[in-house]
């Protein structure tokens, strides 16, 4: 039953991920079998080995920052994309099974930690909105978009459904959201409505192993390396985190305890390693999954339920049809729920630390606006150090974020 919680709570994330990850010009029928797969080895992975109740896929956030920001934004193929996620993910690697992970962590305040996940909330629902036309650019300015247009009007209504199912805490509210607004959308003619709903999966030839490695061995790209790197740290841990509280697990995050240091390690172990073979498939940056915490409440506690998770996710590989039939406007809605929940983060803040609470502002703002990570983030401790050093504070400025404001410099000068 845990297993089958998690399944639901988060097979959304095949239909979504990919419909983020073709905007970057790869194929969609081949991204729902990359998507699942990972999904499916990762997942399995983590519950073999490290042995926890956590299930793992293609990052959100990560997945629009490598279409939006990436590809899009700084005009990269989405091989040499792929080139980069992997190297990030040998990064990730290396940090995972060395110390040099806690120095990392230990060199960023608490609040910039918080400032990033709330600025991917505000970065997805901008792309969500964006996405379902509720808003346009013209001249250099955000419109309103045309609320007349049923895609917009239906994708606008399925956010307010999806808000108040998430909120009522209905397992699988989003994949329920998605069914929800795509047969009426095939019952009203707004979307065309599949001819059948199982078939061999697509293959995987157009994506796998399609990635650049040495043609992004540039200094150039290592700001962006590092910031897919820092980010998933940040991301794998903060979820780890809320799903260790349930239950008592990795209060290493905490403390100091060997069993749960070992589960941990293992956990964040697995999500570099899936991360660097992901790429291989064809997809973004892989990481743990908060919806791991439905299986958690149902009595998830060892790797039995992510293996249960990854064996559901074996059926959805013969789904192709079906995911292929549903329509945008029922997956941006996801997109802008999503980004209101990791935004929520922000109650986490401690704006009373005037030098951090005025960086995580930048961080928070610029991520949306510049459709970047990388630049929210560099700012972010740019600003921190700078109002360390104005107000004297020596104490709180050490190598470790020395050398990560050097980094920082980095997207402003290249």
């Amino acid at each position: 039953m845990a297993g089958f919680t998690i399944f639901l709570s988060m097979l959304y994330v095949i239909p979504v991920s990919s419909e983020i990850l073709s905007h970057a010009g790869m194929p969609k029928d081949a991204l729902i079998t990359a998507v699942t797969l990972v999904t499916i080895l990762s997942t399995f992975a983590c519950g073999f080995y490290a042995n926890t109740p956590v299930a793992m896929s293609v990052g959100m956030g990560l997945n629009a920052y490598f279409t939006y920001g990436i590809v899009q934004g700084a005009g990269i193929p989405w091989q040499q994309a792929l080139g980069i996620v992997f190297i990030s993910g040998v990064v990730f690697v290396i940090v995972s099974f060395s110390n040099f992970r806690i120095w990392i962590l230990k060199s960023i305040p608490k609040n910039l930690r918080f400032a990033l996940c709330v600025g991917l909330g505000a970065f997805l629902a901008t792309i969500g909105l964006k996405g379902l036309g509720f808003f346009v650019l013209q001249n250099g300015n955000l419109l309103l978009g045309d609320l007349s247009n049923a895609s917009t009007l239906l994708g606008t209504l399925g956010i307010l459904l999806i808000l108040f199912l998430y909120t009522i805490k209905i397992k699988g509210a989003f994949i329920l959201g998605i069914a929800i607004l795509s047969i009426v959308g095939f019952s009203f003619g707004i979307a065309q409505t599949p001819t059948q709903i199982l078939s061999s999966p697509a293959s995987l030839a157009p994506l796998a192993f399609q990635l650049e490695i040495l043609s992004v061995l540039k200094f150039s790209f290592i700001p962006i390396i590092l910031t897919l790197m820092i980010t998933d740290l940040f991301d794998s841990l903060g979820t780890l985190s809320g799903i260790g509280t349930k239950v008592n697990l990795f209060h290493a995050l905490e403390g100091n305890h060997k069993k749960h240091d070992q589960a941990l390690e293992k956990t964040l172990q697995v999500d570099a390693i899936a991360t660097t073979m992901g790429s291989l498939f064809g997809v973004s940056t892989t990481t743990s999954f908060l919806e791991s915490a439905s299986g958690v409440t149902m009595g998830g506690r060892s790797g039995l339920s992510a293996i249960f998770t990854a064996l559901f996710f074996c059926f959805t590989l013969f789904m192709l049809p079906l995911f292929l039939s549903i329509p945008s406007f029922a997956i941006y809605p996801i997109l802008v729920v999503v980004g209101v929940a990791m935004f929520l983060e922000i109650v986490r803040i401690d704006f009373s630390d005037y030098p951090s609470a005025v960086a995580s502002f930048f961080v928070i703002l610029l991520m949306p606006l510049t459709t970047s990570i990388t630049i929210g983030l560099s700012a972010g401790f740019l600003v921190y150090l700078l109002l360390l050093i104005l107000q004297r504070q020596w104490r709180q400025i050490h190598l470790g974020l020395i050398f990560i404001a050097l980094l920082s410099l980095l997207p402003f000068i290249l």
